[in-house]
């Protein structure tokens, strides 16, 4: 599995170490998570831009799913973590076939 990673390849925030673990349940052959907080300080909800996380996640579990239920998967694994401490998730679920190598 490819480390997760923060903004500027440094460790994750608590938040973000805790979305690594609970997505760590869908055995990924790739999680990439990154810290997108500091393109957010100053959004309405989270002023100082915590909270705002882009994830990959390419894992068999997906297959035969849509986008959409890809994406129900991921947040089955992590809901109870929004709104907070995750203020916002953008999520990109792939199969391995569909992860450029």
């Amino acid at each position: 599995m490819a480390v997760a990673s923060s903004p500027r390849g440094g460790f994750l925030n608590p938040a973000g170490e805790t979305l690594r673990r609970r997505l760590e349940a869908l055995a990924p052959k790739v999680l990439e998570i990154h810290d997108d907080g500091a393109d957010h300080v100053g959004h309405a909800g989270a002023a100082n831009g915590a909270g705002h996380f882009s994830v990959l996640v390419v894992s068999e579990v997906f297959r035969g799913l849509s986008r959409l239920q890809r994406h129900q998967r991921v947040l089955r694994e992590v809901s109870d973590l929004l709104p907070h401490p995750v203020h916002a998730l953008s999520i990109r679920a792939l199969v391995p076939e569909e992860f450029p190598t």
